[in-house]
């Protein structure tokens, strides 16, 4: 039986839940992020994540720019976060811009929840279905 992990097909870019500021519990956003990336692996479907902070520890055009160039991708799926917050619109488009420039060939996607964020990488790729673990 082959136990290796499928090969990272699709990137998904957010922030992290834990370094964007505010007073706010985090933990429930960042489990929501966890069933939502272990939904691709129920699909066997390879993933990374690049999840980079709001509280100025990151370069967010090199830390994007790093994970897209680690590979080609078939599927960017941008989180919420990074997206639907009216003063993040800035942002949003450094984001959109950097994936065209470095991942010409992969579909872009957009979750509506961490949870549901496989759903939206599977709109644009080719997926095998749920992988039985029994």
């Amino acid at each position: 039986m082959d136990t290796t992990a499928p090969a990272p097909r699709v990137l998904v870019i957010g922030l992290d839940p834990y370094r964007v500021p505010g007073s706010w519990d985090p933990k429930p956003v960042a489990d929501a992020i966890e069933v939502g990336i272990a939904r691709f692996a129920e699909h066997g479907v390879g993933v990374e994540t690049c999840l980079f902070g709001l509280d100025g520890s990151d370069d967010v055009e090199t830390t994007v720019t790093r994970a897209l160039r680690a590979r080609p991708w078939e599927c960017v799926v941008i989180g919420g976060g990074v997206r639907k917050a009216d003063d993040q619109v800035e942002l949003f488009e450094q984001v959109v811009n950097l994936v065209r420039r470095h991942a010409p060939g992969a579909a872009i996607a957009f979750n509506s929840t961490p949870t549901d964020t496989f759903d939206a990488a599977a709109r644009w790729i080719d997926t095998p279905g749920p992988t039985s673990t029994g």
